[in-house]
């Protein structure tokens, strides 16, 4: 806020560049976790047998563990869409921090935390649901006078009818 730490903040990485930080450095202690050494004393006739064989095993193995790692987490982040979304979040942060009014924040309750949150939509929903039912009734009120008026105009036809019919006979 004071101007010093301007650029740093600029040069800050982005979510996605952290992301594979974090997977690189779970790549480096998974390896350091399972160190040649743990391998040989998982393999310990097999090395004594052929020390350079264990290891050149053991560097492919590693080699493949780290590949298919990386490959099942480029997937995940492909069908995610984790590089949009974080650079999306990225751009919502930076949004938010030209904003005064504090962010809304769950109180605990959970139940007045949904209520919070659905009683807008429901009395939007209900008013739509009102103004629908008016408009029912306005048309029903429309169509029940026409047919009463239909009727009234058939009942007239009937008695034209009738009355031609007694003046013919």
């Amino acid at each position: 806020a004071d101007g010093r730490d301007g650029p740093a903040l600029a040069a800050a990485p982005g979510r996605a560049q952290v992301f594979s930080t974090v997977v690189d450095t779970f790549l480096e202690k998974l390896v350091a976790a399972g160190s040649y050494q743990r391998f040989v004393s998982c393999y310990r006739c097999f090395y004594k047998l052929q020390p350079q064989l264990t290891r050149s095993i053991y560097d492919q193995f590693v080699s493949q563990l780290q590949a298919s790692i990386k490959e099942e987490i480029q997937e995940v982040k492909n069908e995610g869409n984790l590089e949009g979304l974080f650079s999306l979040l990225d751009k919502i942060v930076e949004e938010a921090k030209d904003r005064e009014e504090p962010a809304w924040r769950p109180s605990g309750v959970p139940a007045r935390d949904v209520r919070s949150a659905l009683v807008p939509f429901l009395l939007r929903h209900r008013a739509h649901l009102r103004r629908a039912l008016q408009e029912r009734q306005e048309r029903s009120s429309s169509l029940a006078e026409a047919v009463l008026a239909g009727r009234d105009s058939i009942a007239e036809l009937q008695q034209l009818i009738q009355a031609r019919q007694q003046a013919w006979q």
